[in-house]
């Protein structure tokens, strides 16, 4: 296979667009989310992202985030005003209507009307659950943290809730998110289903891991 090589001058002497397509796609395959907001009139709004970072189980803390305010952010701004979001899984049967989610609809105009999708409240939860995501998080705000070195900020939360379908659940825990229909992404508008090859017993030195066959809890 032919190999391409572009440098950091080579990057950097792309068209702005152009650029953003390759770093955007080379990081490779990523989780994406469609985050639901309410801010404290009760305009609810939603946007997708494709940054979604584990941070750790212990307390159960995850991350995404979102580029510089420069302008006006209503995902931010809600999350800061009321300290809560949820974070729902993308499907084959919704990623259009999320994908659209990304125009830039003015404050005053919900995303759930404009593209089409439910919002669902549940368990006395401030914001908004689309009710048509099969895994579905909610978040309450612990820290924002701006990265100097190109604006953009780290937003990290800590899990309260979390619904999914029983039958997805393996009796170790494990989630079976492509028996959920959860999908993924690459660069900013590819979507794509997923297939396992396999899960790996946990690395030893001493040790070859191996194929692991858990059953579904019941």
């Amino acid at each position: 296979m032919m190999e391409t090589h572009l440098s950091f001058n080579d990057l950097m002497g792309m068209e702005h667009r152009l650029r953003g397509n390759l770093i955007n796609s080379v990081g490779g395959f990523k989780s994406v989310c469609l985050i639901g907001t309410k801010d404290k009139d009760g305009q609810t709004n939603l946007a997708i992202f494709s940054s979604i970072i584990h941070i750790g189980a212990s307390p159960p803390l995850i991350a995404f985030i979102i580029r510089p305010d420069s302008v006006e952010r209503n995902t931010l701004s809600n999350i800061l005003e009321t300290d809560f979001y949820t974070m729902n899984h993308l499907n084959e049967t919704i990623y259009k209507k999320g994908h659209q989610t990304s125009a830039r609809y003015p404050k005053e105009i919900s995303e759930f009307d404009a593209v089409g999708l439910t919002a669902n409240y549940k368990d006395n939860f401030l914001a908004p659950y689309v009710n048509e995501s099969s895994v579905q998080l909610g978040i309450q705000f612990k820290e924002r943290i701006d990265l100097s070195i190109n604006g953009a900020i780290l937003i990290i939360g800590q899990i309260q809730h979390v619904y999914f379908p029983k039958d997805c659940l393996f009796e170790d825990s494990f989630l079976d998110l492509e028996k959920a229909n959860t999908i993924t992404c690459s660069g900013l508008d590819s979507y794509h289903n997923t297939q396992r090859i396999g899960r790996l017993s946990y690395a030893k030195t001493d040790k070859v891991s191996l194929l692991l066959n858990f059953k579904y809890s019941k």
